[in-house]
């Protein structure tokens, strides 16, 4: 069988995804990359020597090799690539397709009425909704934007992005959380979508409330320099430790350290990729339920906590209540580990796909029943924290 996964770049959030299908068909499996990554992604540390994978071919050096490798392809996964005509190229053909997508409309359904917009997304997607052609949903609210312009009927499932997954024995993961002062994590770019200021905001909540713990904060951008300037400011000092951009590996090590993984993200943001990071750390996660991958990944207190509509005082509850009750709390951050290790993961995802596939060759499609490649439920945006708490997604 030969898979072909196009994509604007490789980075560390689809390496493992694709070593996964390499260890399994060889020569067979390449990721066309259709553009360089832009210097601002690399400074972040997300810079990939392509050179050093085998299965990586670069679209801007040789197009027709990789036009080629994609029409000959069996089965072909399509992200975002700044290359639809490639895409409708495959889809033209009738051969067995993935469209890897986020949500349509990360800034309100109500965009949906476009004319212009609809037409466009006839264009990609609705016409070939009786053809073989499947959508991976990159994140639990895509399902309901495709489902509401009638795209990919019965043939949208669960998906999202699989970073390296560690492996520990129990002595291992236990000696990572040490005693003392519990450690909280928050990684990212310091932008308004992603909500740092919340961070110093509960510092400063738990300080007054006599609470021992550290902050330690990864990652840069325009809000960074104001940040630091408040955490002065509210006499938090010794409370924070900011690293800067780091290398995703690093990022991984503090983590391992932590005992509570912060996600404040609100609702532009897709996926999240960080969640999967600090689960698979044995962190307990805190996270807006707005994100995409909170749905998929959180079941709201078993494996870790989920707050509504970007909501700061949810948020804060929820934190307050992990400090008043950790000793009762805290196996969420093991729960949250077993899920990311028997589930969601680059590689039980490969061998979803590869089965997936076979079995849609062999015209007996079955759908797995929980993680990746299980159907994926349209459920309204301003449903969704509900159906969470109630345990239905």
């Amino acid at each position: 069988m030969k898979v072909t996964f196009v994509s604007n770049y490789i980075n560390h959030h689809q390496i493992p995804f694709s070593n996964a299908l390499y260890e399994r068909l060889g020569a067979d499996y390449c990721f066309v990359q259709t553009m360089p990554m832009e210097e601002e992604r690399k400074a972040m540390g997300w810079g990939v020597d392509v050179g050093k994978l085998p299965y990586v071919r670069c679209l801007y050096e040789d197009e027709y090799g990789c036009r080629k490798a994609i029409a000959e392809s069996d089965v072909a996964l399509f992200g975002w690539s700044g290359r639809e005509d490639i895409a409708q190229e495959r889809l033209r053909s009738g051969k067995i397709t993935f469209r890897v997508s986020e949500r349509l409309y990360r800034e309100g359904q109500w965009k949906a009425v476009s004319p212009r917009g609809l037409m466009a997304k006839y264009k990609e997607h609705l016409r070939y909704r009786n053809r073989e052609a499947y959508l991976l949903c990159a994140g639990a609210y895509t399902a309901s934007d495709f489902h509401l312009i009638g795209a990919y009927p019965g043939k949208m499932f669960r998906w999202g992005y699989f970073p390296e997954t560690r492996r520990y024995s129990e002595e291992q993961f236990a000696s990572m959380k040490k005693e003392g002062p519990l450690q909280i994590v928050w990684a990212g770019r310091f932008i308004p979508l992603k909500h740092p200021e919340y961070v110093v905001k509960l510092a400063g909540c738990l300080q007054k409330r006599g609470y021992d713990f550290r902050v330690h904060m990864l990652g840069s951008g325009k809000l960074e320099a104001e940040i630091r300037e408040q955490v002065i400011q509210d006499g938090l000092s010794e409370r924070f430790v900011f690293y800067g951009y780091q290398q995703p590996d690093k990022v991984r090590d503090v983590m391992e350290q932590c005992h509570i993984h912060l996600f404040t993200s609100n609702y532009l943001e897709g996926w999240g990729a960080v969640v999967n990071e600090g689960m698979n750390s044995g962190c307990v996660e805190v996270v807006n339920a707005q994100v995409g991958a909170a749905p998929y990944l959180i079941r709201h207190g078993e494996n870790g906590l989920v707050y509504p509509n970007d909501s700061y005082p949810a948020m804060e509850a929820l934190v307050l209540d992990l400090f008043e009750h950790w000793e009762e709390r805290k196996g969420m951050g093991y729960a949250a580990y077993q899920t990311i290790i028997r589930e969601w993961n680059a590689e039980h995802a490969a061998e979803e796909l590869l089965r997936f596939v076979k079995d849609l060759t062999e015209g007996k499609a079955a759908p797995a029943v929980k993680g990746p490649l299980s159907p994926a439920p349209a459920i309204a945006p301003r449903k969704m924290y509900g159906a969470m708490v109630r345990g239905e997604i």
